[in-house]
């Protein structure tokens, strides 16, 4: 019987995206790497605990959720989050920042100064800017105040930023300029918070550490893993949670690693086989592309 693999995710590090096993294995993700893996036939997805803690019960878990957690794991997760707004005594310092995704998606977002810029690999930020450092509610309410008085959201969906992933403007000088923009508007803003200290616009490009110039766009994405099923292809990019896998006959397929985790994965047939060409047996969603001009 093939041994089987539980993943715990994507992580991104100064040398690259990786994926994490449970055990702490890690398979570093190079670009042109052989990506390839199958779910055992009557396996079941099983919730994937909270804050290091297995889950008590190993309740089963939607193909389709991102979140890989029941409901009570869910919650108690959310409860130590920055992001959902709950820790408000936090004393570490942290930045408030601006991350663009592709044209029209730009947002506004905090994490922590020891962080780094890691946070916006995980989101999979094209480019970003730092705007400010100071307390974690200062941050908040910096945040807060763009979100109203600039209409800047803090969050968007993982569907549009892959949909513009492929249309990038092709200059680094183009890809920052909502940025820059955006970054001249926030700062001239009254009512910031004084302990939060601004910072210049340098906009820094993920383009070349996700692999994405010159990139072949990639066609669709897949939905959900199931039993039975079975992806493998070469690694041509990666941003975010995000691996752009070149399928032969397929074209190039996003796929979203948070759909792995709460799996039992094993080799597919073809890899074990020592078959170098690609294969996706699992349900693929098209992007769709509007149409130019008017019908």
């Amino acid at each position: 019987m093939a041994q089987t693999w539980t993943c715990s995710g994507l992580r991104w590090a100064a040398q690259g995206p990786a994926l994490v096993w449970d055990g702490g294995r890690r398979s570093a993700l190079p670009w042109g790497k052989r990506v390839a893996f199958a779910v055992p036939e009557g396996a079941v997805r099983t919730c994937v605990g909270a804050r290091g803690y297995a889950c008590p019960l190993r309740s089963p878990v939607s193909a389709r959720s991102t979140g890989a957690r029941c409901e009570e794991c869910a919650r108690l997760d959310r409860a130590h989050s920055v992001a959902a707004d709950t820790l408000a005594d936090d004393p570490r310092p942290y930045r408030v920042y601006l991350a663009w995704f592709g044209p029209g998606l730009v947002k506004v977002g905090i994490t922590a100064v020891e962080r780094g810029p890691t946070r916006l690999l995980e989101q999979g930020a094209v480019c970003f800017s730092w705007l400010g450092t100071g307390p974690l509610m200062a941050a908040r309410r910096t945040e807060e105040l763009l979100r109203a008085a600039l209409r800047v959201p803090d969050r968007i969906p993982y569907a549009q930023k892959r949909a513009v992933r492929s249309a990038l403007p092709a200059t680094a000088a183009e890809r920052a300029a909502e940025v820059r923009e955006l970054h001249a508007r926030a700062v001239a803003l009254d009512g910031r918070p004084e302990s939060l200290r601004p910072q210049p616009c340098r906009v820094v490009d993920h383009t070349g550490a996700f692999g994405l110039a010159g990139a072949v766009p990639a066609t669709g994405e897949v939905v959900e893993l199931a039993p039975g099923g079975a992806v493998g292809g070469e690694l041509v990019a990666a941003a975010g949670p995000d691996l752009h896998l070149a399928v032969e006959g397929r074209g190039v397929v996003v796929l979203d690693t948070r759909l792995m985790r709460g799996w039992e994965l094993v080799p597919s047939a073809a890899a074990e086989a020592g078959d170098p060409a690609g294969e996706l047996t699992f349900a693929l969603r098209p992007f769709v592309r509007e149409q130019d001009g008017l019908f």
